[in-house]
């Protein structure tokens, strides 16, 4: 199925395309590499400190910055955050998503307390009121009729995956090439250079060979998705409604339709992965396009920074659920339980409650997906008055750029547009003058604390970049 050409999110008019120096590019990046080390200090000797850490990091995506060691913080509030040295940033990676309601939203933050300093009992293995009031305030927003919780959307891929392989009878998964859900495993999986299936380069330690496990099709593939369902033995098929840790790739105008229908027709449960899309609006993609999913997996950003994920289910899967455990003796209580003593805890459904409720609103929504398309438009003046043959692709309160045009249709295009050294001198040049993107991809998000004021400053050091680059 091919895009409208008419639509304007592929589209980047190019005329007489300028050829980037890559010596030029070079000599900037070393400028830039150069900067970061002498304005960092702080930063620089809180890695040097850190022998204890693997890579020098709490967590080994961490040390993903060009620079030669990460920024530690000191203090973050709304759309900004304070280094050690002192430097304040507008942050549009926002912890990847992490913090889509801002840093430390001031209902979240009061919620939290009043868990601890008032209430007391962070985690008891005890439910409170907050989890029924939690759950039908996502029915209302995704209509998924039932709902669990857990610590992060890695664990409720996880657990959404052993409920659909239970419920179907059938073994494996079906994966897009390149999509994203968290570590888990069966989702390693890309299409290769020759067509076939294969583990994700860089895969670490996997238990088995995913392509056992898993099958794969490129984004937007109907066709191959047909094909590969037709095997009858693929119990779900787990993706995002657009692709969003390969640039942003949206879906084909009835490429979800379509998806939607072949799993139907071939007894294939339907898990959609909300975890970045919820940039799209209160309810994601599922609720601004109609979509309708068996099985619905979120987290990171419904919690206001404190660690929280959930899955939900649909009335029919629940009943299904039910029977196959009837059936099967499976245990969902002890031996199938998911997430640990921590999922679905007290202080975490406090959080949660909040940010839903007082955070991130219909409200809050409409002025962050505004925000979104004047930072796309904004960006794609500079692209198009320079004439440069990149793409940006905006999603709802999210954007990101592509040194590619037209946009990528799929996850094997994306990835074969990406350009380590462009990447790492657009990210430091902005961060040397006060701008974050996420770290590892040229991701920007809007919080409901974000400014147009902020849009306008990576508008500006953008082209200030292009500009230094072009010569």
């Amino acid at each position: 199925m091919s895009a409208d050409p008419q639509d304007q999110r592929y589209l980047v008019p190019v005329i007489d395309v300028p050829v980037i120096d890559r010596s030029r590019l070079a000599a900037l990046l070393a400028e830039e590499r150069d900067a970061y080390v002498r304005t960092h200090p702080g930063s620089a000797a809180v890695h040097a400190r850190a022998e204890h850490l693997l890579g020098r990091v709490p967590m080994t995506w961490m040390g993903m910055w060009t620079g030669g060691f990460p920024l530690a913080f000191r203090e973050a509030k709304g759309a900004r955050v304070v280094d050690v040295d002192g430097t304040e940033y507008v942050d549009f990676a926002l912890g990847d998503t992490g913090a889509m309601a801002g840093h430390s939203p001031s209902a979240t933050v009061a919620a939290v307390r009043r868990r601890i300093d008032d209430l007391g009992g962070i985690t008891t293995m005890m439910p409170t009121e907050d989890a029924e009031v939690v759950a039908a305030e996502l029915t209302r927003r995704f209509g998924l009729a039932r709902w669990s919780f857990t610590l992060s959307a890695t664990d409720a891929n996880r657990w959404a995956l052993r409920l659909a392989r239970l419920v179907t009878g059938r073994p494996k998964v079906l994966v897009f090439s390149y999509s994203y859900h968290g570590t888990v495993d069966e989702s390693f999986v890309v299409v290769g250079p020759d067509g076939q299936p294969r583990s994700r380069p860089g895969n670490v330690g996997p238990a088995v060979d995913p392509t056992t496990t898993t099958r794969v099709v490129e984004w937007n593939d109907l066709a191959a998705l047909e094909r590969e369902l037709a095997a009858g033995d693929v119990a779900a098929v787990l993706t995002e409604p657009a692709l969003t840790n390969i640039g942003i790739v949206l879906p084909e105008p009835g490429f979800l339709e379509g998806v939607r229908e072949l799993t139907r027709a071939a007894g294939t449960l339907l898990i959609i992965d909300e975890t970045h899309t919820l940039s799209a609006g209160p309810g994601g993609m599922t609720a601004r396009d109609g979509l309708q999913p068996d099985l619905l997996t979120i987290g990171k950003s419904i919690g206001g920074g404190v660690p929280a994920g959930a899955y939900g289910v649909s009335a029919e899967v629940a009943d299904r659920l039910s029977r196959a455990v009837d059936e099967t003796g499976a245990d969902l209580v002890d031996v199938g339980g998911v997430g640990g003593t921590l999922a679905g805890n007290a202080l975490s459904l406090a959080a949660v409650r909040a940010t839903l409720e007082d955070v991130l609103t219909e409200d809050a929504f409409e002025r962050m997906v505004a925000l979104g398309t004047a930072y796309a438009e904004q960006v794609r003046s500079i692209i198009e008055t320079r004439g440069l043959p990149w793409s940006v692709v905006q999603l709802g309160a999210r954007a990101e750029y592509r040194f590619t045009a037209p946009a990528p249709r799929n996850g094997g295009e994306s990835a074969a547009a990406a350009d380590e050294e462009l990447d790492a001198y657009l990210h430091l040049h902005l961060a040397n003058r006060g701008v974050l993107l996420t770290p590892f991809h040229n991701m920007a998000l809007m919080c409901p604390e974000t400014t147009i004021q902020d849009v306008a400053r990576h508008t500006a050091l953008f082209g200030g970049a292009v500009d230094a680059l072009l010569g």
